[in-house]
Order: C-alpha cells, then structure tokens, then sequence
C-alpha cells in the first residue's frame, strides 16, 4: 500500500541566540560584517575591472573570487541578520532548498576557483617565459566558467536528492540556515545512509580540491626555495595570501561535510566562520598583502582628490 507523507511547508530556524540582548548585539555585529563583505568585496572588483594595471589573469580570478564571495555571503546573512529581529524565524520549504541549492552552488564553485589560481601561480612561477601563452584571456575565462560549471553539478547532484524527500514531522532546524545534513535528519525515513552518501558527495569536491591545492602550492613552494631570494619572496608572499584564503575555507567545510563532529554550537560556529568570515577576510588578505591592490587603491584615491 502506497504511504502519503503529509508535505511540510515551512522550517523554523533556531539561530545562534535566544536572549533579546544576545540578539540585537549579534544582530549589530554581524550587520557591520555584512556590509564591510559587501563592500571591499565591491571596491576588488571594481578596482580590478577599471584599473588597467591590474589587467592580467591572476587579477582576473581574484575579481571572479570576490564576485564569489558576495553571492556566499548573500545567499545566507541577510536572512540571519532579519531573523534576530524575529521571535518565529521560520523559512518556507522552497526558500530552504533555494538556500542549499546556492550555497553549495557558490561554495563548490568557489574550491575549483581557488585550484584555478593556484594553477595560474603555478604557471606564472614554474614557467614564466610561457605564461603569457599558456594563460591567454580564452583559457581564464574557460577555466573561471568551468569552476561555476563544477559547483552547479555539485549543486543540481545534492538538490535532486534533497527536494524528493520526505517531510512530515519534525521541522526545527538547529542553525541559522538550511544546510544539507541538518535538513537530512528531519525526513521521515531512515537518514543515516542517505546522510554518509550525501557527505561522501561533498567530500569528494572538498578532499579532491584540497588535495590538489597542497599539491601544487607545495610544487611550487619547492620550486621557489631553489631561485633566488627577490623572487622567491615576492612569489612566497603571494602564495602565503593564496594558502591562507585555502585554510581558511576548506577547514570549516572539512568538519562539517566530511568529518562532521555532531557538536551543536561547533557546527553553527563553523557554519558561521564558512559563510560569514571566509568572505570578509579574502578581501582583507588580498588588498592589505598585495602591493598592486594597493596602489591602485591609492590611484583610485588620488583620482577622485584631483576630480574635486
């Protein structure tokens, strides 16, 4: 006999807080972060798109990261930060899937990104007579939409799981937003295997980015320490921002699809860290240890002083 699940049509989301106090501080804290997100994020790219020094592949992924970062941020923060002002903070069954189909959407897209420009600083560095070849405008914009490409496979691959199951009972999802193993855990089935599945699904993208990234950096951290010191620094200082954006962005996503703790309040800090500081601290890394970016951020300034 055919079972009929009752279809449920909203989620509630617990948050990060529950005092009133806790909530405006939260929700001041992290509007501010939101806005200085969106902003440098904005100025990256538009410094990169108008300032003609700043016209060569590496720059060109870093604007597209940057773009990234936006779309990771938004898909998740405005809708925590109208939430603190909430007592019922609730989200409709589309606007939940809406949210896991862009996040991992963005969020995948942004780890092929990021193998991507270390393949262009392996080329710039390991081959320099070449590079100019080898990265032509053609191949960076195959590679920045094969990175979209990869995150939406990713993306349409975990939806076309999540939306067919059923929902009938339980609705309370213990987060800011909807993620794929929280969501998981409130069908009405046997979740467990589904659950291993769909992490493994994850992992794969996370693991076989990550993988890749140590490899090439440690390429070409290798290939540096044996040229000469002025290059070696200059190439080391880039790599050094590059690595620390790749911490900063796979460890979170490490713990929470590939080896989830299950422990509440560090799942949501992760969740947090992943959404919320990933992207404001890219742009910080970039702008503040880059000598380009700083400079044409001093020539946009000096334009717009001559303009008055």
């Amino acid at each position: 006999r055919e079972k009929i699940f009752s279809t449920v049509s909203e989620f509630v989301l617990l948050g990060l807080g529950h005092s009133w106090s806790m909530q405006v501080l939260l929700l001041i804290i992290f509007l501010l972060l939101y806005v200085i997100i969106v902003s440098g994020n904005i100025v990256i790219v538009t410094l990169i798109i108008t300032d003609p020094h700043l016209h060569s592949p590496m720059y060109f992924f870093l604007a597209n990261l940057s773009f990234i970062d936006l779309w990771l941020s938004s898909v998740t923060t405005p809708k925590m930060i109208a939430d603190f002002l909430k007592d019922n903070k609730t989200i409709s069954f589309a606007g939940c899937m809406c949210q896991i189909l862009f996040v991992h959407f963005v969020g995948g897209g942004e780890m092929v990104l990021l193998v991507v420009m270390a393949y262009d600083r392996y080329v710039a560095i390991c081959k320099p007579l070449h590079y100019s070849t080898i990265m032509s405008l053609q191949r960076c914009i195959g590679l920045v939409l094969t990175s979209w490409t990869a995150g939406f496979v990713h993306a349409i691959s975990q939806m076309a799981v999540i939306v067919h199951l059923p929902f009938c009972g339980p609705r309370e999802i213990d987060s800011f937003f909807c993620d794929i193993p929280l969501v998981i855990k409130l069908a009405c089935m046997d979740s467990s295997n589904l659950g291993i599945v769909m992490n493994a699904d994850s992992g794969v993208v996370v693991v076989t980015c990550f993988i890749l990234l140590l490899m090439s950096y440690t390429y070409i951290l290798l290939t540096v320490h044996q040229r000469s010191k002025t290059g070696a620094s200059k190439a080391l200082s880039t790599c050094s921002a590059h690595i620390t954006v790749v911490v900063i962005f796979f460890v979170p996503c490490m713990f929470i699809y590939v080896w989830p703790l299950n422990i509440t309040w560090l799942d949501k800090f992760l969740a947090v860290f992943y959404s919320v500081f990933t992207p404001l601290l890219n742009p910080a890394i970039y702008t503040l240890r880059n000598k380009e970016m700083k400079s044409a951020m001093e020539r946009l300034r000096n334009y717009h002083l001559d303009s008055k």
